[in-house]
């Protein structure tokens, strides 16, 4: 499926800004420590990467930034702690985009959209299938098989239903047409970590959640997520899902958000440390490549530009499986042409 997007320019939204020296990233002093709220448990991917940032983002403002680990309903508890905080740029959010751009369709936070956030991608991740390694399955083509005959009986560890794991295998059930049973846990690292303990005969949360699992062999991938197969160090490349399933596939993007009301020059200051300390980061590029993530910092208009077409896919996915609460439209998003609209 190919996704047609037009871009809505926010009212106030600034585009990502050039800032010519670096005493210009001084315009904004934070006066003390920076919370970020990331709003799964510690060890899934949004922690990780936060963690991967976060001290980037403090050495380039001489600040501590704190990283605060709060779980909850899908990442909707932290985020609306975000939201009800002082507008003054010392309280951030991290998460995959598609969440903060579609909690108001699964009805987890009323009134809300991904032009509530100034938006700094910094990698891009794809949902990983796999098994125990004792695991009688030795493929996907034999998984997708026992699905369709097995149904429920298939058990499926998840971060929860609004979760990269929860809509990566809601998408799968709806391309390969079966049914399955989740299991919840309170971020992705504990559910891959369960299904190596062999709680769950089965994990579809992000690559870079269960890279290390595999590595060491207690977890067996069968297929990514992507149109590409997944290469890493250490182990052996995993088969695209296309190999097997036609299905709609989008980027799936991670990075820090920043509550739209802020002053001005908070946002300034960190279009200028986005792009000059986070997007040139080894320490970022190395994490990247090591987990199998995409390395893809942005920020401004073409953040929210890269963003929606995995929001787009997320809400749409959502209403075409009864779980939406609101229609997309209301979001602003038309599930009849997979574009972009102006909201109702």
């Amino acid at each position: 499926m190919t996704y047609r997007i037009r871009v809505r320019l926010a009212a106030g939204a600034l585009a990502s800004v050039a800032l010519a020296t670096g005493a210009m990233a001084q315009d904004w002093e934070p006066g003390g420590p920076i919370n970020i709220i990331v709003p799964w448990g510690a060890g899934g991917s949004t922690d990780q990467v936060t963690r991967v940032t976060a001290p980037i983002i403090a050495e380039a403002l001489g600040v501590n930034v704190v990283i605060v680990n709060q779980p909850g309903a899908s990442g909707s508890i932290g985020t609306q702690e975000v939201l009800n905080a002082p507008r003054d740029g010392m309280t951030w959010t991290a998460n995959a985009i598609k969440n903060n751009a579609t909690y108001s369709v699964s009805g987890l936070i009323d009134d809300t959209s991904i032009d509530d956030w100034h938006i700094y991608l910094s990698v891009a991740n794809a949902p990983m299938v796999s098994v125990p390694a004792n695991s009688e399955f030795e493929d996907f083509g034999a998984l997708l098989e026992a699905f369709r005959e097995r149904g429920e009986d298939i058990t499926v560890a998840t971060a929860g239903v609004t979760s990269s794991g929860g809509t990566a295998i809601s998408s799968l059930a709806t391309a390969g047409d079966f049914d399955f049973r989740m299991i919840t846990y309170d971020g992705g690292a504990p559910a891959a970590t369960a299904t190596a303990a062999g709680e769950a005969m089965v994990t579809t949360q992000l690559a870079v959640e269960q890279i290390e699992l595999a590595r060491g062999g207690r977890l067996r991938p069968l297929a990514i997520l992507s149109d590409q197969p997944l290469v890493v160090e250490g182990m052996d490349p995993v088969p695209a899902i296309t190999d097997w399933l036609d299905m709609p596939l989008a980027p799936d993007y991670f990075g820090i958000f920043i509550p739209r009301g802020v002053p001005d020059e908070v946002i300034e200051t960190m279009d200028y440390v986005w792009e000059n300390h986070v997007a040139t980061s080894d320490a970022l590029r190395d994490y990247a490549e090591g987990f199998g993530a995409v390395l893809a910092p942005s920020w401004g208009e073409l953040a929210r530009e890269r963003s929606i077409p995995i929001a787009i896919a997320d809400a749409c996915g959502k209403a075409s499986r009864g779980e939406a609460v609101i229609d997309p439209i209301e979001l602003g998003f038309d599930c009849d042409t997979m574009t972009e609209v102006s909201a109702q």
